[in-house]
């Protein structure tokens, strides 16, 4: 999506400094600012070959990001496209690319009813059969990269819009099982990694999505099954965003159930077009909202962009009314929100809430 031209050059009048997104957030006390990345020549990257350089320059300096999440790579339709058949080509692309540039990496997502193998929704199952399906999935998958996931998000997006069990094909055969099932063989394949379920419209306290987050969070730990933490998608509408209070608790409340960590881990605020300085103000203001939100909750490790550079990223694809999501401009200029979240942690990295907080 390209800004107006008016509004690319208030975004490059801005005064900001380079590289510090991570260096900033680890100051506060965070473990890690960091963004997810796809593979090269697919997707929404494939017309921007001429951007992989300078795209590349800014997502391996460690200063601006410390950790990485394959968008893509890691989801079932790549890693087992036939029954017992695995490819782990395109998640090794950004596995790669964490070893090589010193990023922590989180690993997305073991079992979600969207970018399945066609094999799976099209075969009629019996319980017994899905059953071991899941089994050979999680315990190859995540067996695969041992040792190398800080974290997994185990279960992605189960929650439908109203809060009750999305009607996937897991879920029809097997019920809430399969949740069950996913972590419990997740915990067996990696007992190092961090297990999450993530999910999106989890972010506000009075939400019937939050409600059925904590019902899950709660089913677990009741069958004794190991789940370490909540990852809150956070894919947010300028114009109507949770606020900083929201988010805090909204955290607490899942880490009262007993989890151990949280984190936002698909962020992006969209704006509705055309974009203006208003918009982008907005846009500011909840990028500023997470960011002091994760510093003051104890809880929260961390912050991972879904992307950080417009053109890469998936909401105009999805959303044709809406765009500018994220921190970088097509031109590579950075929207105010980048300088307000440096302040953000500026701000709060000799506050009592940094000095509360937990290091890796």
């Amino acid at each position: 999506m390209r800004l107006p031209s008016a509004l690319l050059a208030a975004s490059a009048a801005v005064p900001l400094a380079s590289a510090q997104l991570h260096y900033w957030a680890q100051k506060a006390g965070l473990q890690y600012y960091g963004a997810a990345t796809d593979t090269p020549g697919f997707r929404e990257r494939e017309p921007y070959a001429a951007s992989y350089a300078k795209y590349d320059a800014i997502l391996n300096d460690p200063k601006e990001f410390g950790q990485t999440t394959p968008t893509n790579g890691q989801k079932w339709m790549f890693v087992e496209p036939e029954p017992g058949v695995f490819n782990f080509t395109e998640g090794e692309v950004v596995a790669k690319i964490a070893k090589d540039t010193g990023k922590m990496l989180r690993c997305h997502a073991l079992v979600w009813h969207s970018q399945l193998a066609p094999w799976v929704e099209s075969t009629t199952w019996t319980p017994d059969e899905l059953r071991a399906v899941i089994k050979r999935h999680v315990l190859t998958v995540a067996g695969h990269w041992k040792g190398r996931c800080a974290h997994w998000d185990v279960v992605n997006e189960a929650l439908d819009e109203d809060g009750t069990y999305r009607k996937s094909v897991f879920y029809n055969v097997l019920g809430e099982e399969y949740i069950k099932l996913a972590f419990q063989y997740a915990a067996e394949a990696d007992p190092d990694a961090k297990l999450y379920y993530n999910d999106y419209g989890i972010e506000r306290p009075a939400s019937v999505k939050t409600a059925g987050a904590k019902r899950i969070v709660k089913m677990l730990k009741d069958a004794g099954i190991r789940i370490d933490g909540v990852g809150m998608q956070a894919h947010l509408h300028a114009d109507n965003h949770p606020t900083m209070e929201d988010h805090v608790a909204t955290m607490k409340g899942y880490v009262e159930l007993g989890v151990k960590q949280v984190a936002f881990t698909e962020l992006d605020v969209r704006v509705k077009v055309p974009v203006n300085e208003s918009k982008l103000a907005w846009q500011k203001e909840s990028y500023e909202f997470v960011a002091e939100a994760c510093v003051r909750v104890k809880e929260c490790v961390g912050i991972t962009l879904w992307d950080f550079y417009d053109p890469f990223s998936w909401i105009p694809h999805v959303f044709p009314d809406n765009g500018a999501a994220l921190p970088w401009n097509e031109d590579f200029s950075k929207k105010p929100a980048y300088e307000g979240i440096i302040n953000v942690f500026k701000r709060l990295s000799n506050s009592t809430a940094a000095a509360r907080k937990f290091r890796a």
